[in-house]
């Protein structure tokens, strides 16, 4: 009977710790500042939408343009080389999705020169500067959020106020990621990419 029982209080420890980690991973990586006005349509708008690309980038597109036609963008700034050299950037297919979408040409800013988070950092920062924007709503998947959170604080500095609003689900993370070898490999990648980003730059 103590053996059951030892047993049955090591598997609930276990599964609770389990619980835990998996919580703190879901809420750290994917801060969302709109997540208490957007049901409302309360939140403040701002000046860009940003989405950068990989991972799921439809879903990252799809879900900057409900924001801009909500009225919570001015424009879109759409970031991302092509994967292949020979096809159009990831940024100018965004820009096509953006437009079927409702979002006027003119509106629609492209970096076509990123090919990772601090490079979309870098080149969004151009961007920023030259069209005097002070505010962005920052799209990304939810894994992604954090790190491109830091990356995006790092290069636009404190001139620049950034809203966090990840894409809850794609094709390669929803709410139930920690099922998946998929989702602890991103999961686990992203805490690494971390912290490599605080030792290269705190």
């Amino acid at each position: 009977m103590k053996t059951l029982l030892k047993w049955l209080f090591s598997l609930l420890l276990t599964m609770t710790v389990v619980a835990g980690v998996t919580f703190g991973l879901s809420v750290y990586l994917s801060p969302d500042d709109l997540k208490d006005c957007l049901p409302a349509n309360t939140c403040k708008a701002a000046d860009a939408i940003v989405v950068i690309s990989g991972g799921d980038t439809t879903a990252r597109v799809n879900e900057a343009t409900k924001l801009y036609n909500l009225g919570l963008g001015e424009r879109l700034i759409v970031s991302g080389a092509a994967a292949d050299k020979n096809s159009p950037s990831n940024a100018l297919v965004m820009k096509e999705e953006a437009k079927a979408a409702g979002v006027p040409a003119d509106l629609v800013l492209m970096d076509e020169f990123s090919n990772n988070t601090n490079e979309n950092a870098l080149h969004t920062r151009e961007i920023v500067q030259e069209n005097n924007i002070k505010s962005i709503i920052l799209v990304t998947s939810a894994y992604h959020q954090r790190r491109a959170y830091l990356e995006f604080s790092r290069e636009l500095g404190t001139g620049v106020k950034i809203y966090n609003h990840p894409v809850a689900t794609d094709n390669g993370w929803d709410k139930m990621w920690w099922l998946t070898p998929r989702g602890w490999w991103l999961a686990s990648s992203e805490i690494f990419k971390i912290l490599v980003f605080y030792g290269q730059h705190v």
